[in-house]
């Protein structure tokens, strides 16, 4: 009698198994994304939906699909939607439940990086773009670091501190935006440049939004500023300080101006179509802070914001600058792009946010 062993069958056939694909943006199809990615930016911001117009077909496609992820990530950090709030369905923005959803953020975005379905098509955007173009994990952990400081209900005390939180919610966006728009990965002066333009934007917005950010309960000027200035805490935004204010506000766009003037040296260094719509966009919002400091202590009556009329000018101005070039900026940047790299990494992760390994290593390059 025969004793021959017969080998177990598998219980699924092995030459089935496979891992699964990696399939960057969902799965969808790219003009899906694209189409969804152009209805988020008409909703979340008529200022950029009109400087993107400017663009080529293939550059603004890709930055419409990368705004569609810097909006979603917004929304659901802040418990909004395109940037504003359904008191119906707003969401408790507890501490706890602001830290939930940031984690979230992070584990979507990092899904859509390694080509996986998130199930959110603002996420399948960012994946799709950032095979198109190069983004990495440590930029949009970047952005995403960002949000994280807010879900802890953290304030900058010193003005680097400022500068550092500018640097994650904006700066970090306009290197990616750079890459969007081509420029090489080792362009590191005119990835600074980029840099600069959202750190510009970023001061103009927290100027303007001093009022909405007090409502809020969170506050961006720098606790050292707020003790020069002798406004106790929670007192900003009352009657007796508003002169004070003003003086704060000017700080913050004396210091948009900077970065501004710096950003256009990066502006002149791409294609003509780039150039105007950089441009475009730095006018608009260099409007925004100009026209908080025009107004001094009216400035918060009501939100300062530019007209169609004014945007079109703006897009004009542009284009002569455009042709003409831009002059060398008469004073550079305090902060650069790789100091606010180095004091993101040596402030150590965010509080429930460990570094990985690639963040740390950050560190190291710009140490060595």
């Amino acid at each position: 009698m025969s004793t021959k062993r017969v080998k177990p069958r598998p219980l699924v056939a092995s030459q089935l198994v496979k891992a699964t694909p990696r399939q960057h943006g969902g799965s969808r199809s790219r003009a899906a994304l694209v189409a969804k990615a152009r209805e988020s930016i008409a909703k979340g911001s008529k200022s950029f939906a009109v400087a993107s117009m400017l663009f080529d077909r293939a550059t603004r496609e890709r930055a419409h699909l990368l705004y569609a992820w810097c909006r979603r990530c917004d929304d659901i950090a802040d418990g909004q939607e395109y940037g504003f709030r359904d008191g119906a369905r707003q969401l408790d923005l507890d501490e706890a439940n602001a830290r939930d959803r940031v984690e979230a953020i992070r584990v979507l975005t990092h899904r859509a990086l390694e080509g996986q379905p998130t199930a959110d098509i603002h996420f399948d955007a960012l994946g799709q773009v950032a095979t198109e173009v190069g983004l990495t994990r440590e930029m949009c952990d970047d952005v995403i670091d960002g949000f994280a400081l807010d879900a802890e209900g953290w304030r900058p005390r010193s003005e680097g501190d400022l500068m550092r939180y500018c640097y994650h919610v904006a700066g970090a966006v306009g290197v990616m935006m750079a890459r969007v728009m081509g420029v090489p990965a080792d362009a590191q002066d005119t990835l600074g440049r980029a840099c600069d333009l959202g750190l510009a934007f970023q001061l103009n917005n927290i100027a303007r939004d001093l009022w909405d950010d007090d409502a809020a309960g969170r506050c961006y000027l720098p606790e050292e500023w707020l003790a020069e200035m002798d406004i106790p805490p929670g007192q900003l935004m009352k009657p007796a300080y508003r002169a004070q204010l003003v003086e704060l506000a000017g700080r913050l766009v004396a210091l948009a101006r900077v970065h501004d003037a710096s950003a256009r040296i990066g502006a002149g260094r791409l294609k003509f179509r780039q150039r105007w719509a950089v441009l475009s966009a730095a006018n608009i919002y260099g409007a925004i802070g100009e026209e908080v400091a025009r107004l001094g202590e009216a400035a918060w009556d009501h939100r300062v914001h530019t007209g169609t009329a004014q945007k079109l000018g703006h897009v004009a101005r542009a284009l002569k600058e455009s042709v003409a070039g831009s002059y060398p900026p008469e004073e550079e940047p305090k902060w650069t792009r790789g100091q606010l790299m180095v004091m993101a990494r040596m402030a150590g992760p965010v509080p429930g946010v460990p570094n990985t390994p690639l963040r740390d290593e950050g560190v190291r390059r710009k140490e060595d």
